[in-house]
């Protein structure tokens, strides 16, 4: 009787690498797929970018745009101001962030409640999802932070940072909840039945079983909404705190130069940016973990 081992199938077979490691035919496939898109996207975009650096100047307004947009005088005179009051949007969006998780998960598991004793919070639910998720967060900024403080006498009560902050938890839960209540709903049904099962009550079952898998499959577009957020925390300047889109429009008065709002701009892709890339990579983690397969 032969003893040899059986042959492994062709992509399993070992091939040498560059580097000496032992890869798969597979395995040394897809990294010369990898290659070749990265030296075909650095290409594209270096043409890309060429044509703008080249075409742009050449157009015959070029010299206007130039000195309203692109002062460096004044990009380096406005450029401390506006990151000091980009500190306050910092601070609007780290007191906001928490609130909202919280209302969010709420309003949430009283969308998926399922006793018919909790019909009317089920409702008001659905109510504040469609009220909200259907007005512009500029318009609640002004409808709230105009509105309400006019219901009380004390300036105590009227403090705009109150009423923006309010306005943003208000407009930003209605949205965070539904990504909440996707994971819930995403979760398969048997969870539930195993939980229940071991004696769990529905309570137990959902703080214990499905809210945790739930939240870990939200977390990337979770992490969408935030970066989105850490943008419109901008539009509390608009109900009066001089934060960094309102300084902006102070130094545009100042010199009569836009340059500032480019400052601004700069400020805040520094930190959106980041967030972004950061939200791309858990993307890109929880569909590595569950299994599925990115397909050019």
């Amino acid at each position: 009787m032969s003893t040899d081992a059986p042959a492994r199938p062709p992509e399993e077979r070992s091939s040498g690498g560059s580097d000496g490691a032992a890869l798969t035919r597979r395995q040394t496939y897809e990294r010369e797929q990898r290659r070749r898109a990265a030296i075909i996207a650095a290409v594209s975009t270096a043409i890309v970018v060429a044509a703008v650096v080249i075409i742009v100047p050449l157009t015959p307004g070029w010299d206007r745009v130039r000195q309203s947009f692109f002062d460096g005088d004044v990009f380096r005179d406005s450029f401390p101001r506006l990151l000091d009051a980009f500190w306050l949007d910092v601070q609007i969006f780290l007191w906001s962030t928490p609130m909202i998780l919280v209302l969010s998960i709420l309003v949430a598991l009283a969308r998926n409640s399922r006793s018919p004793a909790l019909f009317p919070l089920r409702a008001f639910a659905v109510i504040y999802t469609d009220v909200f998720r259907g007005i512009p967060v500029i318009l609640a900024m002004f409808l709230i932070g105009f509105g309400v403080p006019g219901l009380f006498d004390s300036r105590t009560w009227s403090n705009p940072l109150i009423w923006g902050t309010v306005a943003l938890v208000l407009s930003y839960s209605a949205y965070v909840s539904e990504i909440f209540r996707a994971g819930i709903d995403s979760v398969h049904e048997s969870q539930r039945a195993a939980a229940r099962s071991l004696g769990m009550t529905s309570g137990q079952a959902m703080g214990t079983v499905i809210l945790p898998q739930a939240t870990r499959r939200v977390v990337p577009p979770l992490m969408n909404s935030l970066v989105s957020l850490q943008k419109d925390v901008a539009l509390i300047s608009l109900i009066g705190p001089v934060e960094i889109l309102r300084q902006a429009g102070i130094d545009k008065a100042k010199f009569a130069n836009f340059t500032p709002y480019v400052a601004a701009a700069v400020i805040f892709l520094a930190l959106t940016i980041p967030m972004t890339r950061l939200a791309d990579w858990a993307l890109a983690r929880e569909r590595k973990r569950t299994g599925a397969t990115a397909i050019a």
